[in-house]
């Protein structure tokens, strides 16, 4: 298939599932490959915002390098090297930061890969039973319980493509990460929406038949002035950090982190209890960082360095809040370790993600 061809279709699929029924903000990421070429979605890009021009072009054979490297043990080492090595597979004439799952992308075979974070489809992944509920609504889709994304996670699935090829003959176009997301693979943009139907129906049959289908409540702002004198008094001591403000009627937070998405967004934990100046200062001597999400009694408030970041905050936050509904069909929702939760948050690839949000 000509270049153009399958550059205008990948660009129509991301877009396609670019929306908040599938990812938030600038996550999720897309791909399509001939026998040499990658190109994928560029970091911190929305894929509502993906035209064929967009996507950089990689050298298959020197991503395939990749794993015959020896890097550096600790994770900032490894993680700078890989960063500089993938880069260094980005062809001449392209431009922009490959996405960090790059590496996962030329993994498969198939020609298209897109890969999102449908909350109902993370309902499952981050629920304590969704492996095995997998196992039983998709038997022939891989499982990969939560991993370091990147390099560790292009490890692991290149792992365990090997061995279902060698197993069955064949690797599955179905990838469900725990705590993280899927990926959907095919050499048709039909099949890739096929997939997708066929993985909704199947959630939507479970969540359906648990009463969790629907969004949160929400509760309708009781004291507006209240409310604005409490985020005054956020913003007080958050300063530069609480510039850009949104306000939404109280719903369910979750109380800790349940994707690499919601870390980047709007932190790994909410700002909860009685609303001091001590308090919060106790939460940034704990967390090295403030809070985006303050939980009071009747409201949620979301704060960032602008208004673009604090609506992203408030967005993953529902995101969560929706996940975490999802999840109670699949026996609860099931939070980030902490070693992992301290990746993610020291992490520079995310850094980079957080400020393309500002």
């Amino acid at each position: 298939m000509p270049e153009t061809d399958m550059l205008r279709i990948i660009a129509d699929l991301s877009r396609e599932f670019g929306d908040d029924r599938y990812v938030r903000g600038g996550g999720g990421n897309t791909s399509c490959k001939d026998e040499k070429t990658l190109w994928v979605k560029p970091s911190g890009l929305s894929l509502l915002d993906m035209t064929p021009d967009r996507f950089v072009a990689m050298s298959r054979d020197r991503l395939g390098e990749l794993y015959a490297q020896r890097f550096p043990g600790d994770d900032s080492g490894r993680e700078s090297a890989v960063a500089r090595f993938v880069a260094s597979a980005v062809l001449p004439d392209s431009k922009g930061r490959p996405s960090v799952e790059a590496p996962l992308h030329n993994s498969f075979p198939q020609r298209y890969v897109v890969h999102t974070h449908p909350p109902p489809v993370n309902g499952m992944t981050c629920g304590r039973d969704g492996e095995a509920a997998c196992a039983r609504l998709f038997p022939d889709a891989l499982w990969v319980p939560f991993v370091e994304p990147g390099y560790t996670l292009a490890k692991v699935v290149r792992e365990e493509m090997r061995k279902c090829r060698e197993l069955n003959g064949r690797v599955p176009d179905k990838v469900f990460l725990g705590n993280h997301g899927m990926f959907i693979a095919h050499d048709e943009a039909d099949g890739i929406r096929a997939i997708f139907k066929e993985v909704a129906g199947k959630i939507g049959e479970v969540v359906g038949a648990a009463g969790r289908e629907g969004e949160p409540k929400v509760r309708q702002l009781s004291d507006a002035s209240a409310v604005e004198a409490a985020a005054a008094k956020v913003a007080a001591v958050l300063g530069d950090e609480a510039k850009g403000k949104t306000v939404s009627g109280w719903f369910k937070v979750p109380a800790g982190a349940i994707s690499p998405d919601h870390i980047v967004y709007a932190r790994s934990y909410p700002y909860a209890g009685e609303l001091t100046a001590a308090g919060l200062e106790k939460y940034r001597a704990e967390r090295g960082y403030w809070p985006r999400i303050v939980a009071l009694k009747d409201a949620v408030l979301a704060f960032g360095s602008s208004d673009k970041a604090a609506g992203l905050a408030m967005e993953l936050a529902w995101d969560g809040a929706m996940v975490e509904r999802y999840a109670e069909a699949f026996g609860g929702v099931k939070y980030l370790d902490e070693r992992f939760v301290a990746f993610i948050e020291n992490w520079e690839v995310e850094s980079y993600r957080q400020k393309q949000s500002r």
